[in-house]
């Protein structure tokens, strides 16, 4: 039994505690990502502070401490980092993390008066409740392995693994839940297993055992129910986003079922399904794609009705609107920094979707004003000079500039000669497949092939 513990710690390596570990770890009428400004229409001047409360209560257990944190370390302004900090430490003060805890009140430095002062006899009396029911669940653990009881086993092992999750330990309750593994029975434990496992490698920043118990969980024999396929789209969407495969995480957004709600709070909001499916699928779908599986996706468009600013800036940006759609952009992204998943990603897809609208803009047109261009993108036009050369050179834009006279001349392909150069290519292809041909009739005329010998 104790082998086989050993061959299941798979690889968590140097696994943090607190909340180190929990800002690895990435609802709902009106996001408070939103500019205030912005709720009321277009045009809003700005990135105004998110509503850190309203934020906070789209989320449930330890996400959503750890992206209170995350807004208090990256924030900025003092008064919306004590706020993040105090609501943390209430929601800390529910549970059993004692180690979180104490890291919370030193960053407080009592700069919210005595209440949230560290209190050192609850520390104590969580520390000793807590050895108390590690002690009991491993007794009741070596109790179930000596009866050889799999059920039992697999639930003190799920215990172990809450009391662990709890507590903060997260490398010891991956480890314990991935344990269970051997003790499921069900399709049901199978699944729930793969949840718990998924929970604690998010935190843990750990997306490759994600991808991994999201392949597990979907290759039970059973049909998932809707609820726990979109927590699993969901699960794969944050690891292709976090591997910077925007493609393909906007498609796992994208199949996420409305079915979701706010059963998956410990982990993501439904309105994060929208920011993150909509700034991916821009990102890296054409028109058409995103027209299919965007635009006219019907319960993709429940979640954007969440984040109006989102599905704004996705029709503006069909409709070749570019300026209200950068402008929505420009509003949302200092929120956007803020979010403890996409806070890596923000410039990279900006600047895919910048590009992307260059590109498209210039796409029906044989020559281009660059004083026009650059004002329907809000830019001067030396700044847009050096974006079109970069896309130039990159080969995404067949044109060349009159740096002069200020235009964007498009070089479209000579499709007589293209035509003429692929019939020649044919021809060579076929010369070079009809004397293979002869040469083997010749070969075999010979009796020069070697036939493979015959088994006794």
């Amino acid at each position: 039994m104790d082998d086989d513990d050993d061959d299941d710690d798979e690889g968590v390596v140097g696994a943090p505690t607190g909340h180190e570990a929990m800002c690895s770890n990435g609802g709902a009428v009106d996001d408070p990502r939103r500019p205030p400004a912005a709720r009321a229409g277009k045009g809003a001047a700005g990135g105004e502070p998110m509503d850190v409360e309203a934020y906070a209560a789209l989320y449930t257990g330890r996400t959503k401490v750890a992206r209170l944190l995350f807004i208090a370390e990256r924030c900025g302004d003092e008064n919306m980092q004590l706020e993040a900090l105090r609501m943390a430490h209430d929601e800390i003060k529910k549970g059993e993390d004692s180690h979180l805890y104490r890291e919370v009140t030193a960053k407080i430095g009592g700069r919210l008066g005595p209440r949230y002062a560290l209190d050192q006899s609850w520390a104590d009396t969580v520390d000793r409740r807590a050895e108390v029911r590690k002690e009991k669940h491993e007794n009741e653990l070596n109790g179930y392995k000596t009866n050889l009881i799999k059920e039992s086993i697999r639930m003190g092992f799920n215990d172990l693994a809450d009391f662990f999750y709890d507590h903060g330990h997260l490398g010891d309750a991956f480890k314990n839940y991935v344990r269970t593994r051997d003790y499921c029975t069900t399709s049901k434990h199978i699944i729930h297993m793969c949840l718990n496992v998924i929970l604690v490698s998010i935190e843990l920043g750990q997306f490759m055992h994600v991808s991994n118990y999201v392949t597990k969980a979907e290759q039970t024999p059973e049909q998932l129910d809707l609820v726990t396929h979109s927590k699993l789209r969901c699960a794969a969407g944050l690891a292709y986003l976090e591997t910077r495969k925007y493609k393909l995480a906007a498609r796992k957004f994208l199949e996420t079922g409305p079915e979701l709600g706010n059963n998956y709070t410990d982990m993501i909001a439904p309105q994060d399904v929208a920011i993150y499916g909509g700034l991916c699928a821009l990102a890296s779908f054409d028109r058409t794609e995103l027209k299919n599986k965007v635009i006219d996706n019907i319960n993709f468009r429940n979640f954007l009705e969440l984040v109006p600013e989102v599905r704004e800036l996705i029709n503006d940006f069909y409709a070749s609107r570019y300026a209200s759609c950068l402008e929505y952009l420009e509003n949302l992204k200092p929120n956007l920094s803020l979010d403890i998943h996409l806070h890596d990603h923000v410039e990279a897809l900006y600047t895919e979707i910048r590009h992307k609208a260059i590109i498209q803009y210039t796409h029906p047109f044989i020559s281009v004003d660059l004083h026009k261009m650059a004002g329907a993108f809000k830019t001067n036009v030396a700044g847009l000079e050096k974006e079109l050369e970069a896309l130039i050179t990159d080969n995404q834009i067949q044109a060349r500039i009159d740096s002069h006279n200020k235009i964007l001349y498009a070089r479209h392909a000579d499709q007589r000669n293209a035509t003429f150069q692929r019939s020649l290519q044919t021809g060579v292809e076929f010369e070079r497949d009809v004397r293979a041909v002869l040469v083997r009739a010749n070969l075999i005329k010979q009796e020069s092939i070697l036939k493979a010998a015959k088994k006794p």
